[in-house]
């Protein structure tokens, strides 16, 4: 067993300010400015970056990250880390789960990708969660109740989002779940080695906490009805999940030992499946799928299995294996299929390169054709094909290889391709694709007070449901009070509020809603400041990227298994940065489209036009400003501007 870093080393890129070629800059005057008739003079302006514009749960993501680093100072007597952590936790309930098992698409969009490599937005958000629970911090309750009632359907992230966020705004919540406990496909379809339940129960108890009413084992549509929900409480909100597998669609899928993953995961996660046979084979390619893998990797096999003991049977809820015999527990010959190449696979590449150093099999462009059945009826093979795969106007086309076939022997096949939702006595939200279509406040189509999120939408990430849960609570929040549902704007993330950072440090604020674009004497907001963070992500080339040095990402460290090692492991992986390296990787972000407080534009003035605003009327997004008397337009300061905060457009 070894540990070792979560991806392998960038390789330091030298970023140039002019391209290869070019030897020698232009002339000072067309470099610089033009003075004799330039009319534009520095604005500020607020964008969202990319992290935030790729986060689906909306995290104000530079904003924590600025606290983490220190340029953004928490209230006097608040630790950075609380101050951080509630500034996540706006948007998000569950970051210690997320930083754990997000995908993290706020990485692949970092800006500092075009540095060197991006800034582990992940890392920060599992620090931030672990120090949290380590402190037992918890939720700020509503002052006031409302006394409206919503009913949650599905304990998943969504509903939990939901719930959370509805709670804070007063309402009082029940989740109706027909699981024995809460938490969806966190706990019923992630591993424990990913999730760890304490971990889990952690930070679902800290929304139960907030007053948040929990009725398990009650499915609504058989248990109770839809009508009755709809009778009992003011809104309701569909968190269904997709928690039905969907089967392989090839001739002898219905044999016994031709599983779903969510069945297959669930039998795990329940504590039934202790073991699985000789050889697996899962046809897949996601996350999910490399779950199933590892899990069947770690489970392994054992010799002289009982009839009524196989896997099967555990999966189908028949039995549990029985523990005793499985000290004599071998390892399983485990291969995973994929329609797609490796490098083209769904799934984390992180996680690929586990599954490979685990000794799992990956064979990538293959396709399921048929199960190979005995006299029996059980599948003894997998017949697969080599394939081509390709997106064709949104839709999947595959081509199977003709004489290419080839048996992939199994004892047990585990279909990863898909989840389905299971509809059973809510027949009449079924939108005929398996699905319930919503607008864009989450409000179910025809049906006034009923909202809906996560998987039951379209199956997507954890993170999306989450996000989904917080959109459809304003909606609901609306409905409640009697308002009508506003349209939702372009970039729904939570921003950085300056207003509320004047309010924080006693500064004085006009009474206006929001600082408005060319307010050059107010007291309220700097001058000619406008926050666009809801219709604008700044690109890496509004950046002035010549200020930042190359910078090592701080990774966390990954226990790495080699086949023998991963049999019967089911400890975490994953483990967190320490302080100072978490607090090193935050000042890796560029902080893009939001002043850092970095002086260059104070420093590189020529006019000395632009001033530090004095600390007694500074805080974190009004730390400069310009005397419009003294400026000439030279726009210096929007070139050596390294977030991009500072633009040239007043006198347009």
């Amino acid at each position: 067993m070894s540990a070792q870093l979560d991806q392998a080393p960038a390789k330091p890129l030298t970023f140039r300010r002019y391209k290869d070629g070019d030897t020698k800059p232009l002339a000072w005057q067309q470099e610089i400015f033009d003075a004799d008739h330039s009319h534009k003079c520095p604005t500020y302006i607020q964008s969202t970056p990319p992290c935030q514009g790729s986060c689906p749960s909306g995290e104000d993501i530079r904003g924590y990250l600025n606290i983490v680093r220190g340029v953004e100072k928490p209230p006097a007597g608040m630790p950075w880390q609380e101050y951080a952590w509630r500034r996540l936790t706006e948007a998000n309930p569950l970051p210690s789960v997320m930083g754990r098992v997000c995908p993290a698409p706020c990485e692949s969009g970092c800006n500092r990708n075009q540095v060197e490599d991006f800034v582990g937005i992940n890392s920060v958000e599992h620090f931030l969660g672990e120090w949290a629970i380590e402190k037992k911090l918890a939720f700020h309750k509503p002052k006031e109740l409302t006394g409206k009632t919503v009913a949650v359907i599905g304990g998943g992230p969504a509903g939990l989002s939901v719930a959370y966020q509805l709670a804070l705004k007063g309402h009082s919540v029940t989740i109706f779940d027909e699981r024995e406990e809460l938490g969806g496909m966190m706990r019923y379809g992630i591993p424990g080695f990913r999730t760890p339940r304490a971990v889990l129960d952690a930070e679902i108890q800290r929304i139960l906490d907030l007053g948040v009413q929990a009725r398990m084992k009650c499915r609504v549509g058989t248990d109770i009805t839809l009508d009755q929900i709809k009778t009992d409480f003011d809104a309701v909100f569909l968190g269904l999940g997709a928690q039905s597998g969907r089967p392989l669609p090839v001739e002898g899928s219905d044999a016994p030992n031709v599983v779903t993953a969510t069945a297959f995961l669930k039998a795990f996660n329940d504590g039934r499946l202790q073991h699985v046979g000789k050889r697996v084979v899962v046809v897949g390619g996601g996350d999910t799928s490399i779950d199933v893998a590892t899990v069947a990797r770690r489970l392994g096999h054992i010799d002289q299995i009982h009839e009524s003991d196989r896997p099967e049977n555990a999966i189908a809820g028949y039995a549990a294996h029985d523990v005793a015999s499985l000290s004599r527990r071998q390892g399983a010959e485990v291969t995973l299929t994929s329609i797609f190449d490796i490098e083209k696979m769904q799934a984390s590449k992180h996680e690929v390169e586990h599954a490979l150093g685990e000794g799992i099999a990956i064979r990538g462009a293959m396709a399921p054709v048929a199960v190979v059945r005995d006299a029996s009826g059980r599948a003894t093979a997998l017949r697969v094909a080599r394939c081509e795969a390709k997106m064709i106007g949104g839709r999947l086309d595959v081509k199977v290889i003709p004489g290419t076939e080839e048996d992939l022997e199994a004892d047990l096949i585990v279909s990863a391709i898909g989840q389905a939702v299971d509809f059973t006595g809510l027949e009449v939200l079924n939108n005929g694709k398996g699905a319930i279509a919503s607008d864009k406040n989450y409000q179910v189509q025809g049906q006034t007070g009923m909202f809906v999120g996560g998987d039951v939408v379209r199956p997507h990430l954890l993170t999306t449901a989450i996000g989904q849960g917080a959109i459809a609570a304003d909606g609901i929040d609306r409905f409640l009070h009697g308002e009508a549902l506003d349209k939702r704007p372009k970039i729904d993330v939570h921003g950085f509020d300056l207003m509320r950072k004047l309010v924080e440090k006693g500064l004085p604020v006009t009474q206006i809603e929001q600082p408005t674009w060319g307010t050059d004497r107010s007291t309220g907001a700097i001058h000619n400041y406008d926050n666009r963070s809801d219709r604008y992500v700044i690109p890496h080339t509004e950046l002035f990227l010549g200020h930042f040095n190359y910078t090592p990402r701080n990774r966390r460290k990954v226990v790495s298994l080699t086949a023998e090692e991963a049999l019967s492991n089911f400890e975490e992986r994953l483990l967190p940065l320490l302080e100072a390296q978490t607090q090193a990787e935050a000042k890796r972000c560029m902080s893009c489209g939001q002043c850092f407080e970095c002086d260059n534009c104070v420093v590189y003035c020529p006019q000395t036009a632009v001033f530090k605003v004095p600390k007694s009327k500074s805080t974190t997004g009004r730390y400069v400003d310009t005397d419009y008397t003294k400026c000439i337009g030279c726009h210096i300061c929007k070139d050596v501007c390294p977030t991009g905060y500072i633009q040239m457009g007043l006198g347009e």
